[in-house]
């Protein structure tokens, strides 16, 4: 029988849940001490945000569009749990091997956190700095690991024969010495995990920049039907409500005093800007609606925002564009990379450079300091968050994160009307009720007419919101004389052009979703 720290290894189910729970207790101070380091340094490089960020990468299309359209926002915490139950399970088994030899245990714990740090050092724009979180947890976890397990061990003998406890100190640990041991691992393991919270909450916070005025600031919006209908979404949706998809699990944080934008490839001459550089040229004010690729029928991911910042072409022009690009390779400070049609891009709509939302510097979550925004075109070909580089260049020459997954290269947003009130399921009063949403058709004419449609009947014009441009979506509403009994309602935009929404029902992949929203309520 082994023996380790004087007394005899005893299988018991206590002793193994013990030395497991050491595992996952080791494990946990590790991985909360490497995510307070990360949180100072870089939030991207925390272990299980590696890892996760990794999966994200290896999904396969099919099940990351179900997992949106499944969990929602909640998607990525979903997938951050399952990878803390994985690690949870392998540190237990550390702990249950370390039990009967500590070196193997430490040995299962250099493995886990091997894989972090391999996908750390191998990530686009990664320095070797990127793997200090990952050796930070391994450290404590090992420490930890061997304190824990000592604890857990039978205690020596005592060779004083004035003990008379000295035949029950060889029979299991220190009952005092295990408390401390554990609640003292526990408590570092909350201690440091809050601290990484906060470090990293504290970082992403909002920015103190002062942004100039557009050159030809616009006029304000109009009063949105939101202040006459309450459920329907605001004309201006307020930047801590707009809607976030990317494939971040954390939010980068850029030095705007640091970041640079480099545009180069098929160009005439490679030129960088400053942030300071953008700021002192003419910006402009652009009212521009956001859509995802991902957004279903329905959907929430898409929201209408005023955005400050320089044209996309001013800042071609002072590169010069060759005469082989056809498409604008951008990439994030992380290394993720999007793909944009040049031709789309300088086709004369008001593609921008964006530093501000809404009257404030980009929040963090959304692109700070700079983000491409191009009207009618889906973000994921459009929309580059935190970019740092526009390369020139072709569609056969490079792939983008994207177009590697066999996404379009062509996503043009598609023309849809969604119903905000009532909601699905809902239960309402018979009588006078509010059917109201919004709709939009960028390039198409605009929304020139939003129908709804009642239990399969004729389609009966709605009332319009404001105009604010085609790049715009409309809010809409119509009253309605409910009767009691449930009912079937739908909602449809027609265009400028007279061309109603396309019915075919169709799946975000590969090119965005199609189809007519329809939801079930019940009168009484």
């Amino acid at each position: 029988m082994a023996v380790h720290g004087g007394g005899p290894l005893r299988t018991t189910p206590v002793n193994r849940l013990l030395a497991a729970l050491a595992g996952v207790l080791a494990t946990l101070a590790g991985v909360a001490a490497g995510h307070l380091v990360a949180a100072l340094l870089d939030p991207a490089t925390s272990p299980v945000l590696t890892v996760g960020s990794q999966v994200i990468d290896l999904t396969p299309t099919p099940v990351k569009e179900w997992a949106i359209s499944q969990f929602g926002d909640r998607d990525k915490p979903i997938l951050i749990g399952s990878v803390l139950v994985g690690v949870v399970l392998l540190s237990a088994v550390a702990g249950l091997v370390a039990r009967r030899r500590f070196a193997y245990g430490a040995g299962v714990l250099v493995l886990l956190v091997a894989v972090p740090a391999t996908i750390a050092l191998t990530r686009p724009a990664a320095d070797p700095s990127a793997v200090v979180p990952s050796l930070v947890a391994l450290v404590v976890g090992v420490a930890a690991l061997g304190w824990l397990v000592r604890s857990a061990r039978p205690a020596s003998p005592s060779s004083s024969p004035s003990s008379s406890g000295a035949s029950a100190a060889g029979s299991g640990p220190s009952r005092r010495g295990l408390l401390v041991a554990f609640g003292v691992v526990a408590g570092a393991a909350a201690v440091l995990g809050g601290a990484g919270r906060w470090v990293a909450s504290y970082r992403s916070r909002g920015v103190d920049v002062d942004l100039p005025a557009a050159a030809d600031p616009l006029a304000p919006l109009p009063r949105g039907l939101e202040e006459r209908f309450p459920g329907i979404t605001p004309l201006q949706v307020p930047n801590d409500e707009f809607y976030r998809v990317d494939t971040r699990l954390d939010v980068p944080i850029v030095d705007h005093e640091s970041w640079t934008l480099t545009i180069d490839g098929d160009v005439e001459r490679e030129v960088t800007f400053t942030f300071d550089d953008l700021l002192a040229m003419d910006l402009v004010e652009k009212d521009i609606t956001l859509t995802c690729v991902s957004n279903s029928v329905g959907g929430k991911y898409v929201g209408g925002a005023r955005w400050l910042g320089v044209p996309l072409v001013a800042l071609l022009d002072r590169a010069g564009v060759g005469s082989r690009a056809d498409q604008i390779l951008s990439t994030d400070v992380d290394g993720m990379t999007i793909s944009t049609p040049l031709a789309l891009a300088t086709d004369g709509r008001d593609a921008l450079l964006a530093v501000g939302m809404n009257g404030e510097p980009l929040p963090r979550e959304h692109g700070f300091p700079a983000r491409m925004v191009i009207p009618g075109l889906y973000g994921f070909i459009s929309a580059t968050k935190w970019v740092t580089r526009m390369t020139l260049t072709t569609y056969a020459d490079q792939d983008a994160y994207w177009t590697e997954r066999d996404w379009a290269t062509d996503a043009p947003i598609k023309p849809s009307s969604r119903i905000d009130t009532p909601r699905a399921l809902a239960d309402l009063d018979a009588g006078e009720n509010v059917i109201g949403g919004v709709a939009w058709a960028q390039f198409d004419g605009g929304v020139g007419r939003v129908q709804v449609r009642v239990d399969g009947g004729p389609w009966q014009d709605a009332e319009l919101g404001a105009d604010v441009g085609n790049d715009y979506w409309r809010q809409w509403f119509l009253r309605w004389d409910a009767t009691p009994g449930q009912h079937r309602i739908a909602s449809r935009v027609v265009d400028g052009d007279g061309d109603p929404q396309s019915p075919a029902r169709a799946n975000p992949f590969p090119s965005g979703s199609s189809g007519i929203q329809e939801l079930l309520v019940t009168v009484s």
